[in-house]
């Protein structure tokens, strides 16, 4: 037997080795493309290069704005600044005499021309709140520009100049069909060098690095710098398929990421402000989150599948229909929700008022709800901010539970606190403390509210106890968790 392995052995070591000689040689016999063929083929990208910069830039503009010095209102000054001078009868006096107005500021970006009679695409951070607009065209002549409408939920904004004859323009493209790996450039005016082209690869799709309230961002490595904001993005047909919008930078210029509203929405939103001079969404007035790993087997879905629903504004269009927290929105007018992202850009675009259906599962059972959108209210946040501020720590108290297995500690909300906190006194427990070395931690923070344990609503302590017994922590404690006025919810294991 030892023979026959070691011959086995050997056989082996034989055909492994013939397989790399086999392989060796087919290396050594692969003919090498001949030096002319590699260089015809780079001249040739080269060339469609230099033929859509070419077409390109006759239609992109310098947009350089200005803004007044303007007084400061009492109602933008700072809380704790405010106090801090106030506290004090000298810092009082030197606080009044304060300059109380902002220094003028100039600022600069891009634009380009979508049509001919003299409308610009841009982004709203370049041209919101400015006094005067001055457009520059590719052949030196100015013009100011007039007639801004602005979309700040994407960054969006159009304006108009009179340039006494028709205007080369630049059409959208189709940001959809991109794919990661294309070749884009990125035309604009970095650090005020006037026009420059640059060029990259879309290096990701669908980010929303928390800059804008609808984000969908086509990330490239196309090199885009302060100045380029408002200009294009645009395949090797020349076509826009996104607005140069921000940069993921730690220096404050090119760091190789940088982001682009999707040629999509941005001419949703472009076809409205020419049309209406403003932005009409639809909403349902919920708050949504994207469903984790721990989530989804809490939920018995899959990850990817659907947005739990984790607060419903009153008198809303969710409301209405009966949506309710925990719910996971799977579908809304036949087309899928796969994260939250992805059912706004739904909502968004569908008709007011008209009756839709609306898909979800609640307590592993599927419903299908009819629902009637709204108009989004101006002043509606889209994307709520998580935030968890820190909040000081507060004197035990001889109500407070340990929850050893997770390391946090909770109490009763006291109506002081309920004040504190902005709830209602019976709307949970508060988290008192989280230990730094728990598994809470990172999670938790003091002065966070738990709503909920499970599918169970605790209104104090005593719920609490009850609806931990009821938890399967085998799975996870599943809890419902109030930040401000944030809720979120959180898997603990």
């Amino acid at each position: 037997m030892r023979a026959l392995r070691t011959q086995a052995h050997w056989m082996i070591a034989l055909i492994g080795g013939f397989c790399l000689v086999a392989a060796a040689v087919s290396v050594a016999q692969r003919p090498s493309l001949p030096a002319s063929v590699v260089a015809q083929d780079a001249h040739e990208l080269s060339t469609v290069f230099r033929s859509v910069a070419a077409e390109t830039l006759p239609c992109v503009v310098t947009i350089e704005t200005r803004q007044n010095a303007r007084e400061i209102a009492d109602n933008e000054i700072p809380d704790q600044l405010d106090e801090f001078f106030r506290a004090d009868p000298r810092l009082r006096e030197f606080f009044r005499r304060m300059p109380r107005q902002t220094p003028p500021q100039q600022g600069m970006g891009s634009g380009f021309i979508i049509d001919a009679s003299g409308i610009i695409a841009t982004n709203n951070h370049v041209v919101a709140d400015a006094d005067e607009i001055v457009v520059r065209l590719h052949d030196g002549r100015e013009f100011r520009g007039t007639e801004v409408k602005t979309d700040a939920r994407t960054d969006i904004a159009i304006l108009r100049i009179d340039a006494g004859g028709p205007l080369p323009t630049l059409k959208f493209g189709d940001s959809d069909g991109a794919q990661i790996g294309d070749w884009v450039i990125a035309v604009g005016n970095p650090f005020g060098h006037e026009l420059t082209v640059t060029s990259g690869i879309i290096s990701a799709k669908g980010r929303g690095p928390g800059i804008a309230e609808r984000e969908d961002f086509l990330q490239t490595d196309a090199a885009i710098n302060p100045g380029n904001s408002g200009g294009p993005l645009l395949n090797l047909h020349g076509d826009v398929i996104g607005v140069n919008t921000a940069i993921s930078s730690r220096s404050g210029g090119f760091d190789g990421i940088g982001f682009a509203v999707p040629s999509r929405m941005a001419l949703w939103v472009v076809n409205q402000l020419v049309e209406k001079g403003r932005v009409t969404r639809a909403y349902i007035g919920i708050s949504i989150q994207q469903i984790s790993s721990d989530l989804a087997k809490q939920l018995r879905v899959r990850v990817g599948e659907g947005a739990i629903v984790t607060q419903v504004l009153p008198e809303s269009p969710g409301a209405k229909a009966s949506l309710t927290q925990g719910d996971v929105v799977l579908s809304l007018n036949g087309s899928q929700v796969t994260s939250p992202r992805s059912l706004q850009g739904i909502v968004e675009k569908l008709e007011l008022d008209k009756e839709y259906t609306v898909e979800i599962l609640r307590d592993g059972d599927r419903k299908r709800l009819p629902i009637v959108l709204q108009e989004m209210p101006n002043d509606y946040t889209l994307a709520r901010v998580m935030g968890r501020p820190q909040r000081e720590r507060r004197e035990e108290a001889d109500d407070r539970i340990t929850v050893e297995d997770f390391g946090f500690e909770v109490q009763e909300i006291t109506p002081e606190l309920a004040e504190q906190l902005k709830v209602e006194a019976d709307s949970g427990v508060v988290v008192s403390s989280v230990d730094g070395d728990g598994k809470a931690n990172g999670k938790l923070r003091a002065g966070d509210v738990i709503e909920k344990v499970g599918n169970e609503a605790v209104k104090g302590t005593d719920e609490f106890n009850a609806a931990l017994k009821n938890a399967d922590l085998k799975k996870g404690l599943l809890l419902l968790v109030r930040t401000g006025d944030a809720t979120r919810f959180e898997v603990l294991r």
